[in-house]
């Protein structure tokens, strides 16, 4: 699993990266809420050890400072801790992270038009849809038809 950046957590706190972004921040308060699959962590453990946190405290202290890079270093550690304590929350933190990442990726768009003139419309941005361009015939295309 690739580690969670605590500038990741801040960003998606922040509100960052858009409508992905607060539906990857939901996605993650979401999980955290599940049940810790480690029944010890409910009270002290076995050998008197305190409770693994579950990650909720630390979710809820970075909403209310979505700034601060120290909660947001807190809860990935917590993130973490819980993900090497419990292999199916280690599994469903890792796909959220894969989405999360993609949500923020996809968010960039980097154009470059280089190689001197261009001969047609040129386009810069993302996810286009239905677009048309008013050409002209040419000879050759009607003689195709």
């Amino acid at each position: 699993m690739d580690p969670i950046t605590a500038a990741a957590l801040t960003a998606l706190a922040g509100g960052l990266g858009g409508e992905g972004g607060r539906q990857a921040w939901q996605g993650l308060t979401a999980l955290v809420r599940r049940p810790f699959g480690r029944a010890a962590a409910q009270g002290t453990q076995d050998d008197g050890t305190p409770p693994v946190s579950s990650g909720e405290l630390e979710v809820a202290a970075l909403e209310g400072v979505p700034a601060d890079p120290m909660r947001a270093q807190v809860l990935a550690t917590a993130l973490g801790v819980r993900a090497a304590l419990d292999g199916e929350f280690r599994v469903l933190l890792d796909e959220w992270w894969q989405q999360a990442q993609a949500s923020f990726s996809g968010g960039a768009v980097h154009n470059s038009i280089s190689g001197g003139t261009q001969n047609g419309p040129v386009l810069q941005g993302r996810d286009f849809s239905s677009i048309t361009f008013n050409t002209t015939r040419t000879a050759a295309s009607t003689e195709r038809e």
